[in-house]
């Protein structure tokens, strides 16, 4: 399977930025009052984006032989990962106000940036390794 671990990525790296811009644009239509922001398709939309993006990590966590609670890097991407969803959960659905949706909304935007120059480093502290000197 090692043989389509180019392949994979690829499908990795395009599911992270497509489902990263779908909650972008979402977020973005919901605050600015757009009712289809939170319509059927883009739900389900998310949702099967995500599977991908789930489904080629598994694939390519298995033909790189790198784990969570094994690899930081990894552990650190999963413990984000959780935030992300909750963060972006409460700015999409269950945020008591408004300020609070979009406080969540601003902090999941900026847990994604950091997931992803965790990735991109393979560092646990990812964008911060430069300013630690690690």
């Amino acid at each position: 399977m090692i043989e389509f671990h180019p392949e994979i990525r690829f499908v990795h790296i395009a599911a992270v930025i497509a489902s990263g811009s779908l909650f972008l644009l979402r977020g973005l239509a919901l605050f600015a009052g757009a009712g289809w922001a939170m319509a059927m398709p883009l739900r389900l939309s998310s949702h099967v984006i995500d599977t991908v993006l789930l489904t080629t990590a598994l694939m390519l966590m298995t033909v790189v032989r790198q784990y969570p609670f094994v690899d930081d890097w990894l552990t650190v991407k999963v413990a984000f990962l959780i935030v992300y969803i909750v963060l972006g959960s409460v700015a999409l659905r269950s945020g008591a106000t408004r300020a609070v949706r979009v406080g969540c909304f601003i902090a999941a935007l900026l847990v994604y940036g950091f997931i992803v120059s965790v990735a991109r480093a393979q560092d646990p502290l990812g964008i911060l390794a430069g300013i630690s000197g690690s």
